[in-house]
């Protein structure tokens, strides 16, 4: 990923080039390019299985129910805070099939914070602001690639505020 990301001439740590420059494994090993998303609002998340908030994946999916023809949700499983996913990819997804009907796009697990944070997750905060401070902090992403939301763990998924972002043209 960093390789692709590099050969541009493009710096993930500074916040530069597109969120579709980005080309990251899913939960199953297969990469997904982001370039597939463009014309699409999304909504990204840092996902944790043991957590207060895991609850929120059913409100994920249900939002990828409802609206997924125009939204996008993209899962990212971190084991950043107080070692809430301490699962495999496999466990992770394996627990959110069983336990919430999980379609929506899951990513390996990742580093959403420290030294060793994700490139995408830099590229958020460069151009947002804003870093995680906890599981299911959300950002949202609009059809021309720019974040322009970010909500923290204790807003739902399907806050009034997230969707009238979400659903604008």
């Amino acid at each position: 990923m960093l390789s692709s990301f590099f050969e541009k001439g493009v710096s993930p740590q500074d916040g530069q080039g597109l969120i579709y420059d980005f080309k990251i494994k899913s939960l199953a090993g297969e990469e997904v390019d982001f370039s597939k998303y463009k014309g699409k609002n999304l909504l990204i998340v840092n996902t944790a299985s043991k957590c207060g908030y895991t609850y929120q994946y059913a409100d994920l999916q249900e939002l990828d129910d409802r609206y997924g023809d125009n939204v996008e949700v993209l899962g990212f499983p971190a084991n950043n805070f107080l070692w809430q996913e301490p699962g495999s990819n496999e466990e992770i997804a394996g627990f959110c099939k069983k336990n919430y009907g999980v379609k929506f796009q899951m990513f390996e697990k990742i580093s959403v914070k420290g030294r060793d944070k994700h490139p995408l997750y830099r590229w958020l905060e460069a151009k947002s602001g804003k870093s995680p401070s906890w599981n299911f902090n959300k950002y949202v992403i609009n059809k021309s690639g720019e974040v322009v939301g970010f909500f923290p763990a204790k807003v739902s998924p399907l806050d009034d505020e997230i969707l009238s972002l979400l659903l604008k043209e």
